[in-house]
């Protein structure tokens, strides 16, 4: 292949990624609108209360605030999300089905408790079992793909809100007047590399 079909491709890559991240920035802003038109605090529009308060646990659960860091309950990814639900017959359809066989499986273990309910231990306990496909018991292959789904919408949410990007230490698409590879970048290809 020539130099230019691959420059060419590259380019039309990396427009995808920014169109792709712009549609999420573009997303927040109308979540923030929402969020200011409601006056108050995110009310949501395809959640029901349960529902959206079990979003917005499990999505502390996956993002959690550090020492230094906010967490994905901050930076407003259970809104991010049941916005997208609202505009998505089909993605609200994966969450009310998800966030029931949450709750269902819940009951199951802990004496009739919901999830939103049930102790934190055990919250975190049953994400343990369906975090990893790979080691998840069979029955429990509907909350590993519910479960792997929010786990990248939530982290999407997260690093695409401006508490995210602040975080990454992203400062927009802006000119370079020279660039400069950061020192630890080079110390880590290095102490990598099979010809030290």
């Amino acid at each position: 292949m020539s130099d230019e079909a691959d420059v060419s491709r590259r380019d039309l890559l990396l427009r995808i990624a920014a169109a792709m991240g712009m549609t999420a920035v573009q997303v927040h802003s109308a979540v923030a609108q929402e969020k200011a038109a409601q006056k108050g605090p995110y009310r949501p529009q395809a959640l029901n209360g349960h529902e959206y308060a079990t979003l917005e646990r499990l999505s502390g659960l996956i993002v959690p605030a550090g020492d230094r860091s906010p967490g994905a309950v901050e930076a407003g990814a259970a809104a991010f999300i049941d916005f997208l639900c609202a505009a998505s017959d089909e993605m609200k359809t994966i969450y009310t089905g998800g966030l029931a066989w949450l709750d269902g499986e819940m009951r199951r273990r802990e004496n009739g408790s919901s999830f939103l309910d049930a102790p934190p231990p055990a919250q975190t306990a049953l994400l343990d079992l369906i975090a990893w496909s790979e080691r998840a018991p069979a029955d429990l292959a509907a909350g590993v793909q519910f479960f792997a789904w929010a786990r990248n919408m939530v982290v999407d949410a997260y690093y695409t809100s401006p508490l995210g990007m602040k975080e990454l230490g992203y400062l927009g698409n802006s000119a370079m007047e020279q660039f400069r590879v950061p020192q630890e970048a080079i110390d880590y290809a290095v102490k990598r590399s099979p010809l030290e």
